[in-house]
């Protein structure tokens, strides 16, 4: 226990958690909110759905530290290409289950609303929307994971974070501070996975159609 305190204080673990879940969330919301209302439009407008998402698709295919470098002329070394990067990760799997969601909600829902005489605007806030909202924090909780990893990654561009800690310890080959940083950072990602996971569980019995 007493290596464990040691080198949590050495590596200033508590500020670099703060460094880390404050870059986790910026990207995490400026994700959710792109990437929702970027799903509210290709459902909008079907026909340039696909090509859209098969561009967000294309983002992905880029490696993570490849991504990182070809930002670092805009943004500069820091939180700012790792946050950038981190919300072009999330954006195809909270897009894309939006815009699923939105689309495949069974149309014995909608035909009932219709019939009682809501209109389309209406019908998706009321309707649709609610019923798809298993399938989009079913996105978000993929995009969780993503951030999780591309903000650890951010150590490598003096982004600070979690990630600082790690490569720093890899660098001076110090064992110990990697098991400390790397498990702490892995039980991050799996605190907030299951948190997203439990949301997804509760809607998914309120809603009950994925």
């Amino acid at each position: 226990m007493s290596d464990l305190v040691e080198v949590w204080e050495t590596n200033s673990l508590t500020l670099r958690t703060i460094e880390h879940l404050t870059m986790f969330s910026i990207a995490i919301v400026l994700a959710s909110i792109i990437g929702i209302f970027l799903g509210l439009f290709l459902y909008s407008r079907p026909k340039i759905a696909h090509p859209t998402l098969n561009l967000l698709n294309l983002v992905e295919t880029i490696p993570d530290i490849p991504l990182l470098v070809l930002l670092l002329p805009i943004f500069g070394l820091g939180s700012g290409p790792t946050i950038v990067a981190s919300v072009l990760y999330s954006l195809l799997p909270i897009t894309r289950n939006t815009y699923t969601g939105l689309k495949e909600v069974d149309l014995k829902y909608v035909d009932i609303a219709r019939a009682m005489g809501l209109s389309e605007k209406d019908i998706l806030f009321k309707v649709r929307i609610p019923l798809s909202l298993p399938m989009i924090v079913g996105g978000l909780r993929i995009a969780l994971v993503f951030t999780m990893g591309v903000v650890t990654l951010g150590g490598l561009i003096a982004a600070g974070g979690l990630g600082a800690a790690l490569i720093a310890g890899i660098q001076l080959y110090k064992i110990n501070t990697i098991l400390v940083a790397g498990l702490w950072t892995g039980l991050l990602a799996v605190i907030f996975d299951g948190l997203a996971g439990i949301v997804e569980k509760r809607l998914q019995r309120r809603y009950g159609i994925w």
